[in-house]
């Protein structure tokens, strides 16, 4: 590969990390399908880019597009949480409602942002694409997943963080304690959906255009991320935040690849799933072989 090739795939591997870190919230700690990832990727490119064609900081509108995911994340809880909804079925009315809402706030289908300020072209992004050619949009990315990750290991190790991975454990264990598991779910789902807004911002800044179909699929990607890093250091003694960040790199790595080899880029959702696909029962039949020695 060439160095263009790896720093390609690294900024996108640690651009979609980001998102993958919050389907890791909702697979491995709530065992949560959640679909609305799928609208909340969408939904922070799509604030993203609005406001930065109306002039704000491009920094600025990171935090805006996180709380924005949140509030969708906190709408898909509720509705299982409160209305008594499947987990599935909340997270795909989410997202379906979503939809309508990212091509309101956009004003169109697809709206570029070539003409204005991006996180990589100003303030620290700025100065270290002058300060390293070429490399400042990695470096930008490289660091906003480090401190994502940093901070997603403190709060797990808080008591909100714990009562978290109480509730994907032993739900009962977290009622005995007095806390309402439902509260604990929602606060999970607004983290992971704030999460993946933003990986959808910077991805929008990084491209320099919103798209409204650039969601589809994304929870699937995540997933293939998740589980990839999960299946390769599962015998490392790793934090599990640490596998996600280098399951996606290796995830765009391995796409990249693929690109490079003159694939047609129109059948990539075929082969993310089949990845996917490859890597699950791999796991599995994994599982079964030792299952099997055990018995035996």
């Amino acid at each position: 590969m060439s160095i263009g090739l790896i720093v390609g795939f690294l900024e996108q591997g640690f651009i979609f990390a980001l998102m993958a870190l919050g389907v890791y919230i909702t697979y491995k700690i709530l065992d949560f399908p959640d679909l609305s990832v799928d609208g909340t990727f969408p939904l922070g490119a799509a604030i993203t880019a609005r406001l930065v064609t109306l002039g704000w900081n491009p920094w600025l509108t990171l935090l805006v597009a996180m709380v924005a995911g949140a509030l969708a994340g906190v709408v898909t809880g509720v509705i299982h949480v409160k209305l008594g909804v499947k987990d599935l079925l909340s997270g795909i009315i989410t997202m379906t409602a979503l939809y309508s809402v990212n091509l309101m706030i956009a004003g169109a289908p697809n709206l570029p942002v070539f003409n204005n300020d991006s996180i990589f072209s100003s303030g620290v992004g700025g100065m270290l694409e002058q300060a390293a050619p070429g490399y400042g949009t990695v470096l930008v990315a490289f660091a906003l997943a480090l401190v994502c990750k940093f901070v997603l290991d403190w709060y797990l190790s808080t008591k909100s963080g714990l009562l978290l991975r109480g509730v994907g454990d032993n739900a009962l264990f977290v009622t005995y304690l007095g806390r309402d598991q439902g509260s604990v779910k929602i606060v999970g789902l607004a983290i992971a959906n704030a999460l993946a807004a933003l990986s959808g911002a910077v991805l929008c800044q990084q491209q320099r255009v919103f798209d409204i179909a650039m969601g589809t699929g994304t929870i699937v990607m995540g997933l293939a991320m998740v589980i990839i890093g999960a299946a390769l250091f599962r015998r490392v003694r790793l934090r599990a935040t640490t596998m996600v960040l280098v399951g996606a790199a290796l995830y765009r790595a391995v796409i990249a690849f693929i690109l490079d080899r003159g694939v047609n880029p129109n059948i990539m959702k075929l082969l993310t799933a089949g990845l996917l696909l490859l890597v699950l029962a791999g796991t599995h039949l994994n599982g079964q072989k030792k299952g099997g020695g055990k018995r035996a």
